[in-house]
């Protein structure tokens, strides 16, 4: 943790507070739970991909994935609107109520803040501008740029490459097991946001922080750096 200069969020749950989606499936007719394997079934496929050398848009395997889920259910509409409904909803999400005052503390802090996304840029930056904190982030990163999807090496890397930055001083941020795991593995800090109070899974690489808020990283983090 001593000498991290730039911290790097995973955005999709980690910033995003995806609940609403869930709701969009509620509006087609179908449970809302469907929402739940529509979105592990995407990672799942990314993940798949990655791990066979290939590599497909997070979006194009949403909508892929999302009609696959859907096909054979009772739907209020035609498939093709059903999807609609679904996707558009990223483009109306809001951040979780302890982000903007954690970004706001990091930054005070001297921290640089980056995001690493499987997503697109523009969901982040649509995201972060309507939360008023687009400005306290230099640089918004997508693994389309990198071309392999996290939790690969070569993603982690990229970042570093566009930050300028060795691995060793960056911390990713993230509230997913496998990112934390991942990041550990290429070389990077990292800190676990845990919200729900769930376990941590023990066949991952265990994070160096865990947090239950984004406000608490700050301190922690000045509390790790070497002392003049």
């Amino acid at each position: 943790m001593s000498g991290t200069q730039v911290v790097v969020f995973d955005v999709n749950e980690t910033l995003s507070d995806l609940a609403p989606v869930s709701q969009r499936f509620a509006d087609l007719g179908v449970p809302e739970l469907i929402a739940k394997v529509w979105f592990a079934s995407l990672l799942r496929d990314g993940f798949a991909l990655t791990a066979a050398d290939g590599f497909a848009r997070f979006a194009d395997i949403a909508d892929g994935v999302l009609r696959a889920v859907l096909a054979g259910l009772p739907l209020d509409r035609d498939m093709d609107s059903a999807a609609r409904h679904v996707l558009d909803g990223f483009a109306e999400l809001d951040i979780h109520p302890d982000v903007a005052d954690g970004v706001r503390a990091l930054r005070a802090a001297g921290l640089r803040l980056v995001t690493l996304t499987n997503g697109s840029t523009d969901v982040a930056e649509r995201l972060l501008t309507k939360a008023g904190v687009r400005s306290e982030f230099e640089q918004l990163i997508s693994v389309d740029s990198a071309g392999v999807w996290k939790p690969a090496p070569g993603s982690y890397r990229h970042a570093a490459e566009v930050c300028g930055v060795p691995l060793n001083q960056m911390l990713l941020v993230a509230v997913h097991p496998w990112d934390i795991d991942g990041a550990a593995r290429a070389g990077m800090h990292t800190a676990w946001i845990n919200r729900s109070g769930a376990p941590y899974p023990p066949y991952f690489t265990a994070p160096e922080l865990t947090l239950t808020a984004l406000t608490q990283l700050a301190d922690q983090v000045n509390q790790s750096q070497p002392r003049a």
